[in-house]
């Protein structure tokens, strides 16, 4: 394979992956790592670093036009960074000490967890039309335009619990180059019951800053690549600013088996191989 091959090749699966990304929130990474060590045989390491420069392309790519729409909620977003900052740092360092095997294997781990609890998720009904959250000085709670274009309302439920997980998140950022997409939408929309739309544009709004804070671990290293990453974060941006257009029309149900087939496939196939030994 030659280089513009190998280039080209990168470009057209990051261009699907941050189209992926976009749409259910996970920041592209959990398809780029698996594509790039699965199938074009790139060292784990080298392939998180890339991943967490392509997750930061997508959250700039269609974090601005979430916002302009009303989907994102950005309070809760900037209280739960607060968590998945420190995490992400401290998921960085380990990435460094432990075995790619081992790192393998907890991806594909967390990637099912991701893919069975998304299946389980409840619909973008309102909560209230007087939501409130249970922390009133937090206010954290909002609306976003629903089919009809009237608002929808909701609040957050049980922060702490949420702040909790995102610290999780951040650490699974850091250490498998995700951007924690995966954990951060099921905290939003299972233990905070935010709305599905709001829990996914949220996440791609948070996950930008998670995965800058890993990322200088990651450069410190030596671990990222330019002519690695430049493909992957000119193709995950495409994908991005596309999946931004289509999310307002999509449906949930659809999003949700979008999220669950993706993520349980590559998860299965990276298991595969970390039990072999040849991540």
């Amino acid at each position: 394979m030659t280089i513009l091959h190998f280039v080209l090749v990168v470009f057209s699966g990051s261009m699907i992956a941050g189209l992926l990304g976009s749409l259910t929130g996970l920041g592209g990474g959990v398809v780029i790592v698996p594509m790039l060590t699965l199938m074009l045989g790139v060292d784990l390491r080298y392939a998180i670093g890339a991943s967490l420069i392509s997750v930061i392309a997508t959250s700039s790519g269609a974090a601005s036009a979430y916002v302009r729409e009303g989907f994102t909620n950005i309070r809760i977003g900037m209280f739960l960074e607060l968590a998945t900052t420190i995490g992400a740092i401290c998921g960085a360092f380990l990435a460094s000490v432990l075995n790619p095997n081992t790192i393998g294997l907890i991806f594909g781990v967390v990637l099912i967890f991701s893919a069975v609890f998304s299946l389980k998720g409840k619909g973008d009904a309102a909560v209230s039309t007087h939501a409130v959250c249970p922390w009133p000085r937090l206010q954290l709670q909002g609306s976003y335009p629903g089919p009809d274009k009237k608002p929808v309302y909701y609040a957050a439920s049980r922060p702490a619990f949420g702040f909790g997980l995102m610290g999780v998140a951040g650490v699974l950022s850091g250490l498998l180059g995700i951007g924690s997409g995966a954990v951060k939408v099921l905290a939003m929309d299972q233990c905070m019951k935010l709305p599905f739309k709001v829990s996914t544009t949220t996440s791609n709004f948070m996950i930008g800053v998670t995965a800058a804070a890993s990322a200088g671990v990651y450069l410190r290293k030596g671990y990222i690549d330019p002519v690695l990453s430049m493909p992957v974060m000119l193709g995950v941006l495409a994908g991005a600013l596309l999946g931004a257009k289509l999310l307002v029309r999509a449906k949930t149900k659809a999003l949700r088996w979008l999220f669950a087939g993706v993520v349980g496939v590559m998860a299965v196939q990276m298991i595969a191989k970390s039990l072999a030994g040849k991540m």
